[in-house]
């Protein structure tokens, strides 16, 4: 068991908070960097655990390369008989996660695995090796980037090993493809998904698992995973080999980022190279990696949509005048002894809401360390698919992991509207508090809360106070239900009302 518990503080900076997972003496944390106010991964180690030396010396070596598609490893030490390992925090959806349905798209999941393959090529040509390639590894950030994880560590940790490492990698990579292409694991281990079926105790290829797998990709699996020729072409032994063969997959567009922090010389402290210095404490904020909200699109304003506008406004000013002349006429036909405010009291027919569809939707953080919240899958909230969702990241606690006063969904209506209320689909578990915020700018200071919904589920309509208009409209989580031992928000659809005609 680690002998280090929530509270501790490492280096006199990372304050640990959340145990995520422990096993064999080895546990990692969510915890904070105090000094630069972002959450970070850390690994701490048990006293009797045999290979501390083998992983500080993987962190250091791993901490060198810059890829930004690789774990950046930030610290690495073992100094007053604690051991630790302190990596950048990632969020967002594994591709065990988004394979939680069955295989995805077949050209999305081949450039995942490309992206990994390109990562992990710069990885062997500075002497590093994974080893340990599995669908919870590689991850499709909420910064919409691809990040391949455990780089070295992992396979000290487990105590891997391989006289062929490049190949062991370059099989990796295709039980990845193999994975994402039919939802099916080709390996020996449990990685959370069902075992790939067999043919004559042969793994079935993918087109043979699942249709509609593009020829060329199933040829690229076989020659990684069984490391057999295929299309007159030799297998994969590499990763290289394997970055080549998916070199003209498309590739997914990854959201704006900063210029990724350049790794940090850990320098020995210790002739028996355990020991290494911390980060500087002083690192200015600008050095963290930090993810850019993809923005959501803007409307039209081409020659089409002007002259649709214009002619909207002449229909509108032509049913004014016309409701103005009805008015009229009907005082002038007012019987006498009628008082005419009596005519006007009685009571006017009621409007029928009519639905308004947002130009776009995005998850909104504006308080996050990335300032995203999934926003890759936030259009599925108003797809019209209620099988479709948009959720937030997991969290410790209801309320946000305290981290954070709230996280959100923001729709783009593409111009003020007048918002009579919006129904949001969320999931059968209590617990949500969700507020509804309109505004005309996507700024939370610029959205104001015109309704509240505490303890909600199922079906919820929020409806404002008061007549409302504005271009965005926010439905904001601030405390979320529980979900598979953490909490996390979850919206299936959304749909907008406005005022309508009688």
């Amino acid at each position: 068991m680690s002998t280090v518990e929530p509270g501790t503080r490492l280096a006199d900076r990372f304050r640990l908070e959340d145990r995520v997972h422990e096993s064999g003496g080895a546990t990692l944390w969510k915890a904070l960097d105090e000094i630069l106010a972002r959450p970070v991964a850390v690994h701490t180690f048990a006293p009797d655990f045999p290979r501390v030396q083998e992983v500080v010396t993987a962190a250091r070596l791993a901490s060198r390369l810059t890829d930004p598609r690789l774990t950046q490893v930030f610290d690495a030490a073992d100094e007053d008989g604690t051991a630790y390992v302190v990596s950048e925090w990632v969020s967002g959806d594994s591709l065990l996660d988004l394979l939680e349905s069955g295989p995805i798209e077949p050209e999305r999941g081949a450039a995942l695995v490309a992206e990994a393959a390109e990562a992990l090529a710069h990885a062997h040509a500075a002497g590093l090796t994974h080893l340990h390639l599995t669908p919870g590894r590689l991850v499709w950030t909420s910064g919409g980037t691809v990040k391949l994880l455990g780089l070295a560590v992992d396979a000290a940790i487990l105590d891997l090993s391989s006289d062929e490492p490049a190949r062991e990698d370059a099989e990796g990579l295709g039980r990845l493809l193999y994975a994402a292409l039919t939802g099916h694991w080709p390996g020996d281990f449990d990685c959370g998904l069902p075992s790939a079926p067999l043919d004559d105790g042969r793994i079935c290829t993918p087109r043979q698992v699942t249709a509609g797998v593009p020829g060329y990709l199933d040829a690229i699996t076989c020659r990684a995973l069984l490391q057999e020729p295929r299309r007159g072409q030799p297998p994969l032994a590499t990763p290289a080999d394997v970055a080549e063969a998916l070199a003209e997959v498309p590739r997914p567009a990854p959201a704006p980022v900063t210029t990724a922090p350049p790794a940090l010389n850990l320098r020995s402290e210790a002739p028996d190279g355990l020991g290494v210095s911390t980060m500087p404490p002083h690192m200015p904020s600008h050095m963290g990696p930090q993810m850019t909200m993809v923005p959501p699109p803007r409307p039209q304003t081409g020659t089409a949509s002007k002259i649709l506008l214009t002619v909207i406004v002449l229909l509108v000013m032509a049913a004014v005048g016309v409701g103005a002349w009805t008015v009229g006429k009907n005082l002038g036909n007012t019987p006498r002894g009628v008082a005419q405010s009596d005519s006007a009291a009685s009571p006017s027919p009621s409007r029928k809401p009519v639905t308004v569809k947002p130009v776009s939707a995005t998850g909104f953080d504006p308080l996050g360390s990335d300032r995203a919240e999934k926003p890759e899958i936030a259009p599925l909230a108003i797809d019209g698919k209620p099988s479709t969702d948009w959720h937030t990241d997991s969290y410790s606690s209801a309320d946000l992991g305290r981290l954070k006063d709230g996280v959100g969904l923001i729709l783009d209506m593409g111009k003020p509207v007048s918002v009579a209320d919006v129904v949001v689909s969320l999931g059968d578990a209590g617990g949500s508090t969700v507020q509804l915020k309109v505004g005309d700018a996507a700024e939370l200071s610029s959205l104001k809360t015109v309704a509240e919904k505490k303890g909600a589920s199922g079906s919820v309509t929020l409806t404002p106070e008061k007549a409302t208009t504005g271009q965005y409209v926010l439905i904001w989580f601030t405390r979320l239900p529980s979900y598979n031992g953490q909490y996390r928000g979850t919206i299936y659809e959304v749909t907008v009302h406005s005022p309508g005609s009688a």
